[in-house]
């Protein structure tokens, strides 16, 4: 396990009360992996875009439709489904897989350029992905921010049979090869390893089921009698090891 990196807010609500509610706004890697605790909250800026990563049947429907109230989510079941819902029941996916992978990005793109938070479900192995999403959102002054869920494959193969829908062999290897990768090149160099999103989130089983809510919220209102504080780009520009060249 790696050292967590937090900048930002954090601070529990109700003190003293059971089930006291933490309210976390993370900047960095935030690794919270291993650690028990009561429920925590969420906090990003407006207008931000969450992706939220993992394995197959790790979890992430799940805590997706658990944040939904809170933005719009972009799962890309839903266009697998509604492909299906309109090819004869003998077609195989893999025949008309294209179109749902093409209505599934129109999709995504509508939504990014909307200009609204966002929860992106993806399997965290393209990083083109997440650099494409930051480069949409950043042009429009938004944050892309990152959850990345590690719960090991046997975990996940188990969140497969209990959903009566397994993922092929070949492509739960393709993603926990990806995955595998991620992790480790976070280990060796912390939040520098993905420098497209502003944070990420890492959670394993028992912290998933901490993170409850989320929310999306404006920037204070800056006062006139202060100067203006450094941008987040620079700030973990000023802070952040570089990669070895």
């Amino acid at each position: 396990m790696f050292a967590m990196d937090v900048r930002g807010r954090q601070k529990a609500a109700g003190e003293g009360a059971a089930g006291a509610v933490t309210a976390m706004s993370p900047r960095g890697l935030v690794d919270l992996r291993g650690q028990d605790g009561g429920p925590v909250l969420v906090s990003y800026p407006a207008g931000a875009v969450v992706v939220v990563s993992g394995l197959p049947g790790s979890g992430k429907s799940t805590l997706l439709r658990r944040w939904s109230g809170a933005a719009p989510v972009v799962d890309p079941r839903v266009s697998h489904v509604a492909c299906e819902a309109v090819m004869p029941a003998w077609l195989p996916y893999a025949v008309y897989r294209p179109w749902a992978r093409l209505r599934h990005f129109r999709w995504l793109c509508a939504e990014v350029r909307s200009g609204g938070p966002l929860l992106v479900h993806d399997c965290g192995s393209r990083s083109w992905m997440r650099r494409w999403l930051s480069w949409t959102a950043g042009r429009g002054g938004r944050e892309l921010h990152v959850v990345l869920l590690d719960v090991g494959a046997a975990e996940a193969l188990a969140g497969q049979e209990s959903r009566a829908r397994r993922a092929p062999r070949r492509v739960f290897a393709r993603h926990r090869q990806g995955l595998g990768r991620l992790l480790e090149t976070l280990r060796l160099h912390g939040s520098t390893a993905v420098r497209e999103s502003v944070s990420v989130v890492l959670l394993d089983r028992v912290s998933r089921e901490r993170l409850t809510a989320v929310e999306f919220t404006p920037p204070p209102t800056p006062d006139p009698t202060v100067g203006p504080s450094p941008c987040p780009a620079a700030e973990r520009a000023e802070t952040e090891p570089r990669l070895p060249t």
